[in-house]
């Protein structure tokens, strides 16, 4: 019985010794490598030639629309013409878009005295802006791999 008894041992500690051996291979498979996906995002109608075409994107409502420090990613791109695309790699997700025809470079949506924007913005899915901005979810667009386009047609109050 001990000879038994030590052959389960060892046919045990055997087996246990392959299971995780053989686990660890398919665990490596299990975990996803980090996606980007590309967002190609076309903006239209700008009315002049100056300056430059902002983009943010949000991920969350947290500071939509305007503060960028809480962006995913913004920045200036310059354009000609009256439309431009800029190619963005970003993880798959919901994401709202808000795009800025930055006449005078200065990286932020001049307002008249009441309030009423100067320059040209606009946002994903292109709602219809009255006295505010649209909610984060009204221009949230699924964005997934491995391409989505969008477009956003600027608007000039």
């Amino acid at each position: 019985m001990k000879l038994t008894l030590t052959r389960c041992t060892t046919l045990a500690a055997a087996l246990f010794t392959t299971t995780v051996i053989a686990s660890k291979p398919a665990l490596a498979r299990q975990t996803p490598a980090a996606t980007t996906c590309t967002l190609i995002v076309h903006i239209d109608g700008f009315r002049n030639q100056k300056g430059d075409a902002g983009l943010s994107i949000f991920n969350s409502s947290d500071g939509w629309p305007e503060n960028n420090d809480k962006a995913l990613q913004h920045g200036p791109h310059p354009f000609s013409g009256i439309a431009t695309t800029i190619t963005l790699q970003v993880p798959p997700g919901r994401y709202a878009l808000v795009a800025l025809h930055d006449e005078n470079s200065n990286h932020k949506l001049d307002k008249n005295m009441f309030g009423i924007p100067k320059e040209g913005f606009g946002f994903s899915n292109n709602p219809h802006v009255i006295l505010s901005p649209p909610s984060f979810d009204t221009a949230a667009i699924p964005v997934g791999c491995p391409t989505t386009e969008t477009t956003i047609h600027l608007i000039y109050k």
